[in-house]
């Protein structure tokens, strides 16, 4: 079921996206719906079981890690909720897996701080209800399932009535249509056959089921890498000096025996920061110990790095220059990283290679600065920005691509830092964030900035001698000072709040509003300006971005300058796709 209900939503994603209210390039529900069901399925093929309970649970964890944007953490938690109520069940019946829907829909309804209705919300509320019903009556699953497909679409064509944007725009509720998308899978698989919406469906006859589905492959184990064996004479052939990782190292990580305070283990992050400088890496983990392989210039900041996650057991490190040179016959002026050593020993040279003790490396492991700072942002020049400000991790996204649950954790997990601080910088991002701050064991605080510039002005109010309870208000306040406006071409032709908007069209857009369209892309920028400014402000920034020019953005600066010259005005080159031209005022 799960299987053809992510094939289903893969193969509608694009008809999902089409469905956004507003008409930007960058409509993406259905990818981000896609992309954190995909993230499931995916946890769901490694971990197959004939048990129910742990199946629901195993795609609830990869849609956990996956979920990207407010559409796909929505998902997540319905799906985590279900498993939730399925949890040590080896098989379900129709009044459990329609109580397990209801489950989903609270959890979902909890992480949401404001619920709007007309959304996924609704569809997958009053779908549960109807579920919880029909169970009554139902004689099995596939007949069960026909009636939640049925309420779903009934739910789904209802949400132009509950929320006016919708009716306005001529459409049904993006989200809900993914959610009624996997619903059609989940009936598919069970009947055989095409579902069909409404009381048709209650009369659809079973036929066999998707037998290809099930006998899918697991994903394949990763290739192990052989090593080539090296004679003398192929030695011959390298410096000595050519070597450049020359310690060879070989150890254990109990993770069970951490020290107290210690961060969560975090694979790809202990990868990335051995490859900073190293290769050869080799790390298996599982949850009570980590086999680390690494080629390494500096042992020392190797041990330093895997301490912090638990003691070392059976290290061993070898001087591939000193082996060289016994192979080839070059003359030895030293043996003391020669040979195996033991873990003493090992340690021992770590105290000679960076002048601490190994009381000192733990010490220095724990080092931390007090804050760290990640924020969302796309374009070469808004993250130098951004990093240029005191943003330790500048994550690539934004409306063209959510970062997901799992990216936040991973740059959570690899800062050194106290206190952590996320700017989604975008209101689709900001569930992500904050989901990823719920599951992190470090000390994370959200700042919910809906745009760039809103998380610019976040940056620039840390003070790094504040509290984290002092910076979150005043990073939280200085985002709220600001206003800003994007312009982009619009993607169809449709009229919303009074504006009518052609394809091909310039759209300007101040916060969540559609202000202006105008085929012109000067015209389009000045008008939304107007809007900007109509209540007055000090600072206006523009950050330029693919689409913009030179010419274009020098005109356009001597038109604010001439036609409000009270306003100061900085140009920034922003690099971001699809919106030529961002502005912030304050």
């Amino acid at each position: 079921m799960a299987l053809l209900g992510a094939e289903k939503l893969q193969r509608g994603a694009e008809r999902v996206n089409a469905l956004n209210v507003f008409p930007v390039p960058d409509g993406d529900t259905g990818t981000n719906m896609n992309l954190t069901m995909a993230s499931g399925v995916r946890e769901l093929q490694g971990k197959r079981s004939d048990s129910v309970g742990r199946t629901a649970e195993a795609l609830s964890k990869g849609l956990l890690m996956g979920a990207r944007g407010n559409s796909g953490v929505i998902l997540s938690q319905l799906f985590r909720g279900t498993a939730k109520a399925l949890s040590g069940l080896d098989e379900a019946d129709p009044m459990q897996f329609a109580a397990a829907l209801q489950q989903g829909v609270d959890m979902a309804y909890k992480a949401v701080v404001k619920p709007v209705e007309g959304t996924i919300l609704t569809v997958a509320r009053e779908t549960a209800r109807h579920a919880q019903q029909a169970a009554r009556r139902a004689s099995d699953m596939e007949s069960l399932l026909q009636e939640v497909y049925a309420a779903a679409n009934e739910s789904l064509q209802r949400t132009p009535e509950l929320l006016p944007v919708l009716k306005q725009v001529g459409v049904v509720d993006s989200g809900g249509q993914g959610l009624v998308l996997i619903y059609e899978g989940f009936l598919e698989y069970l009947t055989g056959g095409a579902a069909v919406p409404g009381d048709a469906a209650r009369e659809s006859a079973p036929s066999e089921p998707f037998r290809h589905l099930t006998d899918a492959p697991r994903a394949a184990e990763p290739a192990r890498t052989a090593s080539p064996s090296a004679g003398g004479k192929a030695q011959a052939q390298l410096s000595t000096n050519e070597i450049e990782y020359f310690y060879d190292m070989e150890f254990f990580i109990k993770r069970r025996l951490a020290p107290p305070g210690a961060p969560a283990f975090d694979e790809d992050a202990f990868r990335r920061a051995l490859a900073a400088d190293g290769d050869s890496i080799i790390v298996i983990a599982d949850d009570e110990i980590v086999k680390v392989h690494v080629h390494s210039r500096r042992p020392g900041d190797v041990l330093n790095l895997a301490y912090q996650y638990g003691e070392l057991t059976e290290l061993h490190i070898l001087n591939m220059r000193e082996q060289h040179r016994e192979i080839v016959g070059e003359e030895i002026d030293f043996n003391a990283l020669g040979t195996d050593l033991a873990p003493d020993e090992a340690l021992a040279v770590a105290e000679v290679l960076t002048g601490s003790s190994p009381q000192g490396i733990a010490e220095a492991a724990y080092e931390w600065a007090p804050y760290g700072i990640v924020a969302v942002a796309i374009g070469d020049g808004i993250s130098g920005i951004f990093s240029d400000n005191n943003v330790d991790i500048v994550l690539s996204g934004g409306q063209t691509m959510n970062p997901s649950t799992e990216d936040f954790l991973k740059a959570i997990a690899s800062l050194p830092a106290e206190h952590i601080f996320l700017l989604p910088n975008n209101s689709n991002i900001i569930l992500a964030a904050e989901q990823a701050a719920e599951l992190s064991e470090r000390s994370v605080s959200v700042i919910p900035t809906r745009t760039v510039p809103q998380g610019l002005a976040a940056v620039l109010a840390f003070k790094d001698s504040e509290t984290p309870e002092r910076n979150a208000a005043l990073m939280a306040g200085a985002a709220d000072a600001v206003r800003s406006g994007s312009v982009t071409q619009a993607v169809r032709n449709t009229e919303i709040d009074g504006i009518e908007v052609q394809e091909g069209d310039f759209i300007g857009i101040v916060e969540k509003r559609i202000v202006i369209s105008e085929s012109d892309l000067q015209e389009a920028c000045r008008g939304l300006i107007r809007q900007l400014l109509e209540n007055g402000g000090d600072l206006l920034t523009i950050l330029t971005g693919e689409g913009s020019d030179a010419s274009a953005t020098d005109e356009l600066a001597d038109w604010v300058a001439e036609t409000y010259p009270d306003v100061e005005l900085e140009v920034h080159e922003g690099g971001q796709p699809l919106y030529p031209y961002l502005f912030a005022l304050e």
